[in-house]
C-alpha cells in the first residue's frame, strides 16, 4: 500500500495572505507546498490562531483548488502572546502529544517556512526530540527569471550535531524520561542514575538490540517495559511490548511459541499459529533468560534479527516481522559461549548495548525510595494505605542497609515484604511488633535458601569470632568472611567448599589444592573447617507470620 504524505504547519498571516485573484500570481508558501508535482499530499494540518481565521478558510480553499486530493483540517491555537517561547512550545507540544499519528503508513512533513520564528524553532525543537516524528520541509519562490507561483520546496535532514544549544533546552525533559525509566523513584545512587541516563538516551536514539544483565529480581522486565512505554511516548514503536521467559518452553513448544507453525506440523497443530515474533511486529520483543534458549531458536532468533524473517515450524514458507529486541539474563553468556551452549554470532548481534542492573543490596541508598514506590503501588493493588510507624520505619532502614540484610531476590525481596507487613498492619499501620515478625522470617528465609537464589547467607560472625577479633575485622571483611562460613555449612566436605569458592580460578592455577587454599584462608582468622559448622540447636525457630 502506498504510504500517504501529511504536512503539518502554520499558517502565514503574511506571506498567504490575499483574498482577491491577485493572489494566485504570488508565491504563498501553504498552497505553493501542494502544487508540487513530485510531492502528492494527502493531508494538511494547518494550524492558526483565531484572528487569522479568514486567511486560513481561504488558503484551505484555495489548496483544494489546486489538489482536490488534499484534505485540509484547520486547527485552531488560541495564543496570548505568539512571541512566547514557552506558550508556543506548550501548545504545539500538547498538539504533538494528543496527534493520532500512524508513521507505519504515513509520512510526516513539518512546515517550517511560515508562522512567527518562535512557532518555527518550536516546530524543530519537537521533531528533532521526535515528539513528532517527522522530517522537515522549506517552501522558497521561484528563481526570478522563473516564471509562476508555485516556487520550490526542500527536505531537512537535521544534522543535530550543529544544535547543541539547542538541545540543551532538553534537559528538563530528558531528566524526566529518565525519571520514568525509574518509575518515577528518585533513587540515588549515582552509578545508577549515570545508568538510567544512558540506557534513556540509546532507547530514544535507537533500534538495534539491548541486553539487560543482572541478577534475578533486579527489575529487567519492569525496565524493559518502561523503555517500551518511553519509545511509545515518542512515536517510535507502534507495535505491542511481548514479553517471552525463554527458561519456561524447550523444544517444539518453543519453536512453536516463538516463531509460529503451520497447521499440521506436529500433532495437535490444528492451525496455523503465528507466533510471538510476528506478534512483535513493529513492536519490542523483550526476551527474558534469553542464555535458556535452546540451539535451533537460537539460530532462527539471529536470521529474524539480521534478515527480519524466519521459517515458521513445518511451514516451506518465510514470514517476516520487524521488531526491536530487549534480551535479558542473569547468566553469564560469554561463559556459555566458551562451554557450547550458546552462539557466538548472536552473542554479537545482542551485545552492541548492554547494560548491567545492580542488585538492590549493592545501591542500599536506594532502599528507601523504593520502599515507599512499593508502599504506593500495594495500596494502588488493595485498596487501602499502610504506612510504617516511625519507630517502625527507622527499624527498618537500619535493618535494610545492614550487612545482616541479603536480598538475594532483590525488589522481589522488598515488594513481597511491604505485602506481608501491609495485609498484616491493624488499622493500615505498620508497627515495630508487625515489622519485627516479618525480618523474623526474612532471616529464617535467607538462612535457608527459601524463595531465594543460591547466593550464600551471610551468617552472624559473633557465633565463631570473640568480640575483640571481631571489632578488629573491617565491615569488607567481615562480609567475605560471612559468605565463606555459609559455604563451608551447605557443603558436605571442604574439598567440595573449595570447588564452589574457587571454581572460576582454580582451572588456571598449576596445582588444584582447593580444600588447602580454604584452610589457609579461614587461618588468618583463627578459624577452621570444624568451627564453621552449625552447632546442634534445640531451640525453636523464629515465629513466621500467618
Amino acid at each position: 500500500m502506498e504510504r500517504k504524505t501529511v504536512i503539518i504547519g502554520s499558517i502565514g498571516s503574511v506571506l498567504d495572505a490575499g483574498f482577491h485573484s491577485e493572489r494566485w500570481t504570488k508565491w504563498r508558501p501553504t498552497v505553493s507546498l501542494c502544487q508540487q508535482p513530485g510531492l502528492p499530499v494527502a493531508r494538511f494540518e494547518l494550524l492558526h490562531q483565531p484572528a487569522h481565521r479568514d486567511i486560513a478558510r481561504c488558503v484551505a480553499a484555495d489548496i483544494q483548488r489546486v489538489s482536490p486530493a488534499t484534505r485540509v483540517n484547520l486547527i485552531a491555537q488560541e495564543l496570548e502572546d505568539p512571541w512566547d517561547f514557552e506558550e508556543v512550545y506548550g501548545a504545539l507540544h500538547d498538539f504533538a502529544r494528543a496527534y493520532p499519528f500512524a508513521p507505519e503508513q504515513e509520512d510526516y512533513l513539518i512546515h517550517i517556512t511560515t508562522g512567527t520564528h518562535v512557532q518555527q524553532i518550536c516546530l524543530f525543537l519537537l521533531t528533532e526530540s521526535r515528539h513528532l516524528p517527522a522530517r522537515l520541509v522549506q517552501t522558497s519562490p521561484a528563481a526570478p527569471k522563473r516564471r509562476g507561483p508555485e516556487g520550490k520546496f526542500s527536505i531537512i535532514d537535521l544534522d543535530l550535531s550543529r544544535y547543541d544549544r539547542l538541545a540543551a533546552r532538553f534537559q528538563v525533559e530528558s531528566k524526566e524520561a529518565r525519571s520514568f525509566l525509574k518509575a518515577g523513584i528518585e533513587t540515588r545512587n549515582p552509578q545508577f542514575n549515570q545508568l538510567m541516563e544512558r540506557i534513556e538516551h540509546v532507547a530514544i536514539n535507537s533500534r538495534d538490540p539491548l541486553l539487560l544483565t543482572g541478577p534475578t529480581g533486579a527489575g529487567k522486565s519492569r525496565l524493559a517495559r518502561r523503555i517500551y512505554d518511553l519509545k511509545r511516548q515518542r512515536h517510535q514503536l507502534p507495535g505491542e511490548f511481548v514479553e517471552v521467559n525463554c527458561a519456561t518452553v524447550r523444544g517444539d513448544a518453543a519453536m512453536s511459541m516463538l516463531f509460529g507453525h503451520a497447521k499440521g506440523a506436529f500433532t495437535g497443530a490444528v492451525r496455523d499459529r503465528p507466533g510471538l515474533l510476528r506478534g512483535a511486529h513493529q513492536g519490542l520483543l523483550f526476551l527474558d533468560e534469553v542464555g535458556e534458549l535452546g540451539a535451533d531458536e537460537q539460530a532462527m532468533l539471529l536470521l529474524a534479527l539480521e534478515e527480519k524473517r524466519f521459517l515458521p515450524l513445518g511451514s516451506d514458507r518465510e514470514t517476516t516481522s520487524e521488531f526491536q529486541l530487549i534480551a535479558g539474563t542473569n547468566r553469564d553468556l560469554a561463559a556459555a559461549v566458551r562451554d557450547g551452549r550458546f552462539r557466538e554470532d548472536l552473542l554479537a548481534r545482542i551485545n552492541l548495548w548492554t547494560f548491567r542492573l545492580p542488585g538492590l543490596a549493592e545501591r542500599r541508598e536506594d532502599i528507601e525510595p523504593n520502599l515507599d514506590f512499593e508502599l504506593d503501588q500495594n495500596a494502588r493493588r488493595s485498596g487501602h494505605r499502610a504506612t510504617l510507624t516511625r519507630d517502625a520505619r527507622e527499624q527498618f532502614l537500619s535493618f535494610a542497609v545492614s550487612p545482616a540484610a541479603r536480598w538475594s531476590a532483590n525488589f522481589r525481596d522488598l515488594s513481597a515484604c511491604v505485602t506481608r507487613m501491609a495485609t498484616l498492619a491493624p488499622g493500615g499501620r505498620i508497627t515495630p511488633e508487625v515489622l519485627a515478625a516479618e525480618l523474623d522470617r526474612l532471616r529464617a528465609a535467607w538462612s535457608t535458601g527459601e524463595g531465594t537464589d543460591p547466593t550464600p547467607t551471610h551468617q552472624p560472625l559473633s557465633e565463631f569470632l570473640d568480640p575483640e577479633a571481631l571489632a578488629e575485622l573491617d565491615l569488607f571483611d567481615q562480609a567475605q568472611l560471612g559468605s565463606v562460613v555459609q559455604i563451608c555449612r551447605a557443603s558436605a566436605s571442604p574439598s567440595e567448599a573449595g570447588r564452589k569458592l574457587f571454581g572460576v580460578t582454580r582451572g588456571k592455577r598449576k596445582v588444584i589444592n582447593d580444600s588447602d587454599r580454604l584452610r589457609k584462608y579461614l587461618a588468618r582468622f583463627g578459624l577452621d573447617w570444624a568451627r564453621c559448622q552449625p552447632k546442634p540447636s534445640t531451640a525453636a525457630p523464629p515465629p513466621l507470620p500467618v
